[in-house]
């Protein structure tokens, strides 16, 4: 079984918050439920980058935190949907701010990666 060499901590919001969304299509994953995506196939085709297992890796994930839920149909094919609960829910907002900051500064942020990555020219 794997041992984390560093504990884990979970002594305030942010480092609970950090451990529940830690996971690079988390929060695009509640964002495009949240708008209504709720089949495997349309989260797959909104985020293309995104190989299929790690979408349901992720997706389980949100589920343990209790963020979204999972319905199978009995149905042939398996039809599954998954929506927002009420807890995932009181999240929308927090990323709703978060993305406006975003946006407000992309060109910034854009800037700032990109020279971090080695990938700006510095002429």
């Amino acid at each position: 079984m794997y041992e984390r060499k560093i504990p884990l901590s979970l002594n305030c919001g942010l480092d609970l918050i950090g451990v529940v969304l830690y996971g690079k299509w988390k929060i695009r994953l509640l964002w495009f439920i949240h708008e209504g995506h709720k089949r495997p196939s349309e989260l797959q085709r909104k985020i293309p980058d995104a190989s299929r297992r790690v979408l349901n890796i992720q997706l389980k994930e949100l589920e343990e935190h209790e963020l979204i839920t999972k319905k199978i149909y009995p149905v042939v094919p398996p039809k599954v949907e998954y929506s927002l609960t009420e807890f995932g829910e009181t999240l929308i907002p927090v990323l709703s701010v978060s993305g406006q900051w975003g946006d407000e500064h992309q060109e910034r942020l854009r800037h700032l990666i990109l020279k971090q990555l080695g990938q700006l020219s510095t002429d």
